[in-house]
């Protein structure tokens, strides 16, 4: 009968001895990864720049790597930690001193939205759906683009936005989800519309279809005007 190797099963063929050398090995590269975010004096991982990403992603392999393989010796994994404090350190200085390799790095800060409207050429520019858009702006406590006066997406992918005082705001395109709202290339009664694309509002008569002057688009969702819940 085929009998089942716990220790095969377990730990290959290592000795069971192999797990306080893990042990040590967990504490190393823990201790390494930790300083480097010390040294960085970032908080989370969504104030990370892309160059930190890269940074963190490329510790955690070497010191994944050397938590549980014996033949991977620790002292090159400290080495990769030194370099890349150093490549960091280097980054950072250039960064401070080069408004033009800042910019390489970091990236500039993009207007998504100004005066209730897409920033047309910016949503050309931005790598992430019109939904991952609207989830934000939900989250923020926003129902329409009429509320908000400038909208800026930071150079760490976080969304800034500034809003009308209420007797500021004006109608503007809903950004609830598809199940709350209603997009129409033919209007059913004459009311005042947004243009699904980039949020232009107009008044269309009943059955109409009408183009966007902005975009040139021809999709329309009735333009919402309710105050923002402070």
């Amino acid at each position: 009968m085929f009998s089942f190797d716990w220790h095969r099963f377990l730990l290959n063929d290592q000795p069971a001895t192999f797990l306080f050398e893990v042990v040590a090995r967990v504490l190393i590269a823990y201790l390494v990864v930790f300083t480097f975010l010390k040294v960085s004096g970032r908080r989370g991982v969504r104030q990370l720049s892309l160059f930190e990403l890269v940074v963190i992603l490329t510790l955690g392999s070497a010191s994944g790597d050397v938590t549980f393989y014996d033949d991977v010796p620790v002292l090159p994994v400290i080495m990769v930690f030194v370099v890349l404090l150093a490549l960091y350190r280097l980054t950072t200085w250039l960064t401070s001193h080069s408004p033009r390799f800042s910019r390489l790095i970091q990236g500039d800060v993009i207007t998504l939205i100004k005066d209730g409207l897409y920033v047309l050429e910016s949503l050309d520019q931005l790598n992430i759906s019109e939904d991952e858009f609207y989830m934000e702006l939900r989250q923020s406590g926003v129902e329409h683009l009429g509320q908000i006066r400038l909208a800026l997406v930071e150079v760490d992918g976080q969304l800034s936005l500034y809003f009308y005082d209420d007797d500021e705001m004006r109608a503007g395109l809903s950004v609830l989800p598809p199940e709350h709202r209603q997009d129409y290339s033919t209007v059913p009664v004459g009311a005042l519309y947004a243009c699904t694309h980039c949020g232009q509002t107009q008044r269309i008569e009943a059955e109409q279809q009408a183009v966007c002057p902005r975009c040139q688009r021809q999709r329309w969702s009735a333009a919402l005007s309710v105050r923002r819940l402070h």
